[in-house]
């Protein structure tokens, strides 16, 4: 820390005070103060430094009284002061240490440059010192010489580390530095602590590190320090890079670092800190634990010094931890705050593969021409696996004739190791080496013993026996046993040449560790037979590697033959492999390198002996390893065959017979598909040669060369996913996978890769390896290599594919082959079947294969249909010359379940599948004949039994009759096909090209038939038909499919009446129609992708559980919905086209899984501003605590900058909105891609709370009863009613006979009363015959039914309307009845009271509202006039029982439209009662407030006089667990007064307070008005004492007033102690109010709002258009009221406008909805908020809106709902 304040300070015999912040670091033992100037003016005495902890005011002093000056005491200008004081028992003395560095004899280990020291003890450290002033030696550091320092310091205790290196500055500033020895002064030489190094400190020798830390001197030196790898990413902004020097300092658990100059890099960036670029740099240190925070700066020097640092990554192999650092900032004295050093502290803490350290130490021979400069490779087995190949690499010379190289190398902890396999490539001059001895050596926990002093058995010396102090010896020792880290070291002895011209010419060779007993070396002899087939030959490089029980052999390249001419067509070759022995084979990989010309290779088979024991291993091929040749790979992964299954072809002189063996290894194989997407960047692709290598846990596939891309011929281009195969036997599970290129094609060989995809369907496992970064020497961190890990978010699970071999027979006729796309289906019992799978991916293998009299084999990978393969569908697409097919038979093997062999199904053809022959098809449903089955016995033989198929399906013919409809426009000229699904199977997709009716298929009103042959379907229950939407008008309506079975004479009728077009209805070209009368579940498109997205999503999420604490028992929760929107940010970047979720969670750990957020109608991604709503369903948490939200990318470019996310719950009426404003990526602020956002900190907003219903819509079976209009319902209840809300047609519900069930979640109005739907009119087919509507309440399971029964229509049916009321029957019980409404208008006598414009009413009462009515029809010609009563009858209307308010109003038509009304009678004939609504006020546009619309409250509710008493009853439920049998007592609390206390008695007569119960009691009382809370007691009968604790459990109190009829819930659910004291009570807070009717109607009294509108302050947030608002209250709503105001321009950027409108008064309001009729030039508006004042009671609520309503912006829509701020 630095101290400096504004004064001038340090001046002679003056006190200098400052104030410093830092962490507490608990007692403190010492200080260190030192000056940074060199120069003799520099010089300062210090008197002494005290110190006082403001927060605890201890005080410490720290004595010095000397100089810190070059010229006076000892020269030095740092002085450390122990702590004294009062909390201090003894200071620690101060101790001078000798410091001896020596110097290696090495030519040029010498330097000049400025060498610093640091000497770490148990107590502290010395801090670096400049080695500056040695006691013996002017020219320091020169070659041999052993230069001494002293260093003053607070004793250190035990020396334990000693930390030496230097500035780097000067010309062969490079030095090689034997050893430190360090000792305290006064001590003899041999009590000297020895810090041996021998290693050089230059940038470009050995690791070219020029700081070392040293541990004292023993075994596995560099085993005890930890490798930090960082790296550092410089930002793109202009002018980020720095040429300054950067340092770092990590802090850890277990300690820090020192301040570390980053001065070397490993991947050798010629400038360091560019910008863009990541700078990877290794610190080795001592184990610092876990990272908490880093210091990272620079120290300002050059002429472009500032730095802009994008983030920090770094890597802990040891530990397997990555720390991601962000830091997004400038390091600069003239940008943002001027710092140049800042504390990072980590946003994310990654696992990664945990690696552990290994010395290997390599000597070489001393032997002429015994070094190397090849590079050296090893790998080390042990067993528990295997390293990868590991390069034995540094700076230096390394492998001179007679040296020792020592490398620290981290790889997999592999347990004990039994050998290695050491190598070099041969390049270079002179490659041959010799080779004396391997080490290695690791770190393993063992029992040590241990010497201890007997007294001070505290202090255990760990690593230090070897140099316990002479004097010790005297003294009593114990040995006791502990656990210890010690080194281990396995031995490798060699002592033989690697090199092409000595001894067996190998350059590989394989050691045995030197105590191991059970291995020996083996040799193995390959043989290698090459194909019989032209071009089988290749002149390529061959290598191969051999697996078995232990090890394998590594790769090796055949070269030396008994041929001179390798790998020709039809030979065998002979190789020989020496390796450790590997026990018993289990595979075998061999791939060529595709150099030379014509590089494809045909290998028939590879036979193996094992020389040890003579037995042979048959590893069978047959196939191409060639680029162009088969799938393309160069590589196959061969397993070893029974004899039995080699010999088969044998006995009977057939050839074909061997190549059947291609099941056996693809089912012991996985095939991976490997998608590779090339990013979108200018210059993103590569011309360079990829490659890759899969590890999977238990093994990895070695390099494979990707060369064959199946979908472009130049691979590795801009934007394009490139496919290729990848075969593996038994990788285990994927961990991870390196890509990388050679680099080759000049400067364009820069690649960036974006992701790579693993499909294994085998396995029934996708996963994605993002990457998102660039492979090349110029960008980024300079890789062309690098590892990807796959994205746990992104992997898709499925059930695993079996494999297939298909046999395909063309018949020997004339003409019989074909070019065309040949697919197949196969199915099992019940429906089940395959995907339909092509046979040939190219047209290279179309033309090669199903040529006249062929017989093809395909190996695929398909779902598994069962046991039974029940047919197959086999076709082609009709492409290409002649495509015509004549095809004999199928035969399909597959592998037993159980045991060993295979089970062939024949299905036999002989049928041509062509346009031209037979019957015009070219698809065939095939039936089983035989099945043969060939079983392995016991004895060694092959079992070959074949039977015949008795039970096999038939073919069936179907005869399709399709109807077009009766309706312009209604023919189609598009080619139509036809899926028929029946619960045995389905037909496939089949073109219905030839009517046997009309030659002009689908013409308007006819009828079309045609015959499909299919095997038996069963029961059909399902068609799905589309067009390809060709040709002029392709328009289809389709009236009706009829399907008959001419075997069993069925009859299948399908109703549809629906377009397929493009431009009508929802604009589809593909329907489902489901049989006339089906009661099965129904699917469309849509939820049937939904469904499968499901089952792997269900799989995801329990997939990525990730550290969850377990839960002590999965309960089940109750799943509800969540609505969840998300606002988009708008800079540059915003948008992601990553998938979303969210995680909702709630106390103690409950938590609903991922919900994943997907677009609808296939959007890709989150646009930048934009608003997306989404509905998920989820556990019911309960009280939601937590929301995460993140997204699935793990590139870079994924980046997505979230505004708000708001989640609300109907079912709990609240909605949380956090204001997030933060980046969810890798690169942008704090790194992180999901974040968990805490309620607490969220807008919690009440809104209308929901219920769900199971509505179910009966649509009636006539004929066009369907409709594609938009359909509204509003539900009416006894506690009010709901919006609007629009019914979702969702492709296929409304539709002719069908009934259509689904959940809604409604406003909580229980008990129903009626209900209205209305129609709007639209679409194509916009009539509807409505049967009935069915709610279910799914809480309480009430089930109301309306019934309707007729059309909605404006040209069918009686009353031609678009609205239809019905009313509920519950338990057959109407709740509502019809009445005629009499309604009497009377007009006030003043002048001008009449008007000429139309006027409507809406009547609400108890049972909601009559709905719009208009005053047309009358007994007067002209209505409304002065003085006048007009009369209007409104028959069969639902009756709203006790009526409260009219609203009236008029649309200001005709001349002089204003209107003074009186008021307005209406009569119910069915309750014989009339109802006055008293107005006596205009409705003017010019006259009284200038309003059009009156709500007028009903007069007949006279006011009840509420001062006097009324009578209270009170419902007391007991709960399950205690009952009373003692006395209980309430008060009641409510706003107008305390009840006195009322005592419920318990008699024995009769009963009360009984588990479980209801007890009523009733009380007279004075009005207390609404009742707030109430206080419950629990006493005993007689006042007598209570023994013990009882208590009294109650579920709720429900009080209900009587005049008024009002309820007042409370849940308590506590338990109540009994108590004789009075002030023993609980309280309950009410919970829910449920006023009735008659309250309501009694409040309802004009009242006026003030209602204030703010726009926003953006650029175009005013609008021009109309603005309307509706308020919804307690008492129901105000109607749609436009805001207006003369001679104002209203709605303008960051204006507030005030309205006052009178209503009736809405009791506490609930929301508003504020819209506008997007009018004007630019209607878009951004409405900030409304703020509502009830001028009557003062009371404002405030509505906070913040977003646009603009047809263009957001989600578009230009009407919100608003709720209030809690």
């Amino acid at each position: 820390m630095k101290l400096e304040n504004n004064s001038d300070s340090f001046e002679q015999g003056q006190v200098d005070k400052f104030m410093i912040e830092m962490p507490d670091i608990g007692r403190l033992l010492k200080l260190r103060i030192w000056h940074e100037k060199r120069h003799p003016f520099a010089g300062w005495h210090l008197g002494k430094v005290t110190l006082l902890k403001t927060l605890t005011m201890e005080k410490y002093s720290f004595e010095c009284g000397r100089w810190l000056d070059i010229n006076e005491d000892d020269n030095e200008i740092v002085r450390e002061l122990p702590a004294t004081g009062v909390l201090i028992d003894e200071p620690l003395p101060l101790i001078k240490y000798r410091v001896t560095i020596c110097t290696g004899n090495v030519s040029g280990s010498g330097t000049d440059a400025t060498v610093f020291l640091n000497v770490l003890g148990d107590l502290g450290d010395t801090g670096d010192r400049l080695m500056i002033m040695s006691k013996n030696n002017v020219n320091k550091f020169e070659k041999g010489n052993h230069d001494e320092f002293l260093i003053e310091s607070v004793s250190l205790g035990q020396v334990r580390r000693v930390r030496v290196g230097h500035d780097g500055r000067g010309g062969g500033c490079g030095w090689y530095l034997d050893k430190v020895m360090v000792r305290e002064e006064g001590q003899p030489e041999s009590m000297a602590t020895e810090f041996p190094c021998y290693r050089w400190l230059d940038r470009n020798e050995d690791d070219g590190q020029i700081v070392r830390e040293l541990v004292p001197a023993g075994d596995g030196l560099r085993l005890f320090n930890v490798g930090y790898q960082i790296a550092i990413k410089t930002g793109s902004v202009n002018g980020a890079s720095s040429d300054s020097k950067v340092f770092v300092k990590l802090y850890g658990e277990k300690g820090d670092t020192s301040k570390v100059i980053l001065a070397v890099s490993d991947n050798d960036l010629r400038n360091y800190f560019e910008t863009g670029r990541t700078d990877i740099f290794t610190l080795e240190t001592s184990d610092i634990g876990k990272i908490n925070r880093l210091l990272i700066g620079h120290t300002n020097e050059g002429l472009r010094a500032g730095w802009f640092l994008d983030s920090v990554q770094i890597s802990v192999p040891v530990h397997g931890k990555q720390y991601m650092f962000p830091s997004h900032r400038w390091l600069c004295k003239d940008e943002a705050d001027g710092k140049v050093e800042v504390e990072l502290y980590p946003s994310e803490t990654l696992d990664i593969e945990q690696l552990i350290n290994y010395e290997v130490t390599v000597v070489t021979g001393d032997v002429r021409a015994g070094g190397t400069n090849a590079k050296v490779f090893c790998q080390i087995y042990g067993y528990e696996g295997k390293t990868e190949v590991l390069p034995l690499k540094s700076r230096s010379n390394s492998f001179e004739r007679g040296t020792t190289d020592i490398f620290k190398i981290e790889a997999q902890d592999v347990g004990k190791i039994y050998k290695i396999r050491i190598y070099h490539d041969g390049k270079g001059i002179g490659d041959g080496w010799f080779l004396e001895t391997v080490d290695i050596k690791r770190l393993t926990m063992a029992i040590v013993q241990v010497e201890v002093k007997k007294e001070e058995t505290s202090k255990k010396d760990k690593k230090k026996d070897k140099k316990k102090k002479k004097k010790e010896e005297e003294e009593e020792v114990e040995i006791i046993e502990e656990l210890q880290e010690v080194v281990e070291t396995f031995t490798f002895p060699c002592n033989r040449w690697l090199a092409r011209d000595e001894e067996d010419r190998e350059i590989v060779v394989e050691l045995l560790a030197e105590d191991n007993e059970d291995l020996e070396m083996n040799s193995y002899e390959i043989h290698v037979f090459t194909g019989t087939m032209w071009g089988a030959g290749t002149d390529a490089n061959v290598y191969v590697n051999i697996y078995g029980e232990t090890g394998d052999t590594g790769e090796r390249h055949l070269k030396k033959s008994n041929n001179l001419n390798k790998f020709e067509k039809g030979q065998e070759d002979v190789f020989d492999i020496s390796a450790v022995d590997l026990g018993t084979l289990k595979k075998l990989r061999i791939r060529h390198d595709n150099s030379q010309a014509s590089a494809g290779w045909f290998l028939d088979r590879v036979e193996i002996v094992d020389n040890k024991d003579d037995t042979t291993y048959f590893f069978p091929c047959n196939r191409w390893l060639a680029v162009d040749e088969d799938d393309g790979q160069l590589a196959r992964e061969l397993v070893p065959v029974d004899e039995a299954f080699m010999k088969k072809g044998d006995d009977d002189d057939e050839d074909d017979s061997e190549a059947t063996l291609g099941l056996e290894q693809k089912a012991m194989s996985t095939t991976y598909t490997v998608r590779i997407k090339t990013g979108d960047k200018k210059y993103g692709g590569t011309d360079a040669n990829v490659f890759m290598i899969l590890y999977g846990t238990k093994d990895d596939t070695g390099i494979i060369n990707l060369k064959a891309s199946k979908t472009h011929k130049n691979k590795f281009e801009r934007g394009m996913i490139d496919v290729f195969t990848v075969e593996a036997v038994d990788l285990g599970p994927l961990k991870k996978l390196r890509i990388g290129h050679d680099n080759n094609g000049g400067g364009s060989a820069g690649w960036f890769l974006d992701w790579v995809e693993i499909d294994a369907p085998s396995l029934g496992q996708k996963l994605h390896f993002p990457c998102g970064r660039w492979l090349d020497r110029g960008e980024d961190d300079g890789a062309i290599i690098r590892e990807l890990f796959p994205n746990p978010l992104q992997s898709e699970f499925s059930t695993p594919f079996v494999p297939y071999e298909i046999k395909i027979f063309t018949s020997d006729v004339f003409g019989a082959g074909t070019d065309a796309d040949v697919f197949i289906v196969l199915y099992g019992r019940d429906a089940v079947c395959t995907q339909q799978k092509s046979l040939c991916v190219n047209k290279r293998e179309r033309r090669m294969y199903f040529e006249r009299g062929a017989e093809d084999m395909f190996i695929v990978e398909l779902e598994d249909v069962g046991d039974v393969i029940e047919k197959i569908r086999i076709g082609h697409d009709n492409r290409g010359v002649n495509p015509g097919w004549h095809l004999d038979r199928v035969e399909i093997r597959r592998l037993l379940r159980k045991g060993k062999g295979s089970e062939t199904v024949i299905f036999p053809c002989e049928r041509w599948l062509a346009k031209s022959e037979d019957d015009g098809e070219t698809v065939r449903e095939l039936v089983p004949s035989d099945i043969i089955t060939e079983k392995l016995s016991r004895d060694g033989s092959l079992k070959v039994t074949e039977v015949e198929v008795e039970d096999a399906l038939e073919t069936h013919t179907y005869k399709v009759s399709v109807m077009t409809g009766d309706l312009y426009g209604a023919g189609t000229d598009a080619n139509v096909f036809l899926t028929v699904y029946g619960d045995l199977g389905d037909t496939g997709e089949r073109k219905l090209s030839k009517s046997e009716t009309n030659s002009n298929k689908f013409e308007r009103g006819s009828v079309d038939k045609f015959t499909i042959e299919a095997v038996d379907l069963g029961q059909i229950f399902k068609i799905k038909i589309r067009h390809d939407n060709s040709m002029v008008s392709p328009d289809w309506y389709l009236d009706q499919v009829e399907v008959l079975d001419i075997d069993t004479e069925e009859v299948f009728l399908f109703l549809c009446e629906r377009w397929l077009s493009r431009k009508r209805e929802d604009r589809r070209i593909e329907r489902y129609f489901y049989v006339k009368g089906y009661e099965g579940v129904r699917e469309s498109s849509a939820s049937e992708k939904k469904n499968l997205a499901l089952m792997q999503k269900s799989v995801d999420s329990n997939m990525n559980k990730k550290n969850k604490k377990k839960k002590e028992e999965e309960i089940d929760l109750p799943i509800i919905p969540y609505h969840i929107t998300i606002y988009t940010g708008l800079e540059r970047d915003a948008s992601t086209t990553s998938r979303a979720y969210v995680i909702i969670i709630g106390a103690n750990h409950t938590q609903t899984d991922r919900l994943w957020l997907d677009l609808q109608d296939g959007r890709k991604g989150f646009e930048a501003g934009t608003l997306e709503s989404f509905e998920s369903h989820g556990s019911d948490v309960g009280e939601i605590k937590k929301v995460e939200l993140g997204h699935d990318g793990a590139t870079p470019e994924s980046c997505w900058l979230v505004d708000e996310l708001s989640v609300a719950v109907p079912t709990k009426g609240v909605k949380y909105i956090f204001a997030c404003k933060c980046w969810l990526a890798k690169d942008r602020g704090d790194g992180l891609t999901a974040r968990v956002f805490n309620v607490l900190d969220a807008e919690a907003i009440s809104i209308s709370h929901k219920i769900i219903y199971e509505v179910t819509v009966v649509t009636g079976d006539v004929q066009n009863a369907g409709t594609d209009t938009q359909i509204f319902m509003t539900v009416f209840g006894a506690n009010g009613s709901t919006e609007e809300m629009l019914l979702q047609k969702n492709e296929d519900r409304f539709e002719r006979g069908q009934e259509d069930t689904f959940n809604m979640e409604i406003d909580d109005v229980a008990p129903l009363r009626k209900m209205r739907l209305r129609i709007d009119g639209s679409g194509s087919r916009p009539d509807w015959f409505l049967d009935k509507v069915i709610m279910r309440n799914l809480t309480t399971e009430e089930v109301s039914v309306f019934t309707y029964e007729g059309w909605l229509s404006r040209t069918h049916g009686p009353k031609r309307a678009l609205i239809c009321e019905m009313a509920a029957v519950v338990d057959e019980e109407v709740m509502v009845e019809v009445t005629t409404y009499i309604v009497q208008v009377k007009t006030s006598d003043v002048a001008g009271a009449g008007t000429d414009a139309n006027v409507w009413i809406i009547i609400f009462g108890e049972n909601g509202d009559t709905g719009t009515l208009a005053l047309k029809e009358c007994n007067k010609s002209n209505k409304f006039e002065r003085k006048q009563v007009d009369t209007f009858r409104f028959p069969e209307i639902l009756s709203m029982g006790d009526l409260s308010k009219v609203r009236v109003w008029h649309d200001n038509t005709g001349i002089a439209p204003g209107w003074h009304l009186e008021y307005i009678d209406v009569k119910d004939e069915i309750m014989d009662k009339t109802f006055r609504f008293p107005c006596d006020r205009w409705l003017a546009k010019n006259d009284d407030d200038g309003q059009i619309m009156r709500e007028l409250a009903c007069a007949n509710n006279d006011y009840l006089d509420l001062n006097e008493k009324t009578k209270y009853e009170i419902c007391i439920t007991t709960g399950d667990t205690a009952e009373t049998k003692e006395n209980a007592w309430i008060v009641l609390e409510g706003r107008k007064g305390r009840s006195k206390e009322f005592v419920m008695e318990n008699s024995s007569k009769k009963k009360r307070f009984l588990r479980g119960n209801v007890d009523r009691f009733e009380f007279s009382s004075k009005n207390l008005g609404d009742i707030a809370g109430i206080c419950l007691g629990h006493t005993p009968k007689d006042g007598k004492k209570v023994k013990g604790e009882v208590y009294w459990h109650v579920e709720e109190v429900v009080v209900t007033e009587r005049e008024l009829g009002n309820k007042y819930i409370f849940k308590c659910n506590s338990l109540i102690p009994l108590s004789p004291k009075r002030d023993d009570f609980i309280t309950v807070e009410c919970t829910k109010t449920i006023e009735s009717f008659a309250s309501k109607a009694r409040s309802l009294v004009p009242v006026k709002y003030e209602i204030i509108v703010i726009t926003g302050d953006e650029k175009g947030a005013g609008t021009d258009a109309n603005v309307f608002i509706t308020l919804y209250g307690s008492n129901g709503d105000s109607g749609c009221r436009q805001l207006r105001q003369k001679f104002r321009n209203l709605f303008e950027r960051g204006q507030t406008d005030r309205f006052s409108v009178e209503m009736l008064d809405m009791g506490e309001l609930q929301k508003v909805r504020v819209e506008h009729d997007n009018s004007g030039l630019s209607p878009g508006w951004l409405l900030d908020r409304v703020e509502v004042t009830n001028t009557a009671n003062g009371v404002t609520t405030i509505f906070l809106c913040g977003k646009w309503l603009d047809s263009k912006k957001a989600d578009g829509k230009i009407s919100r709902a608003l709720y209030p701020k809690y």
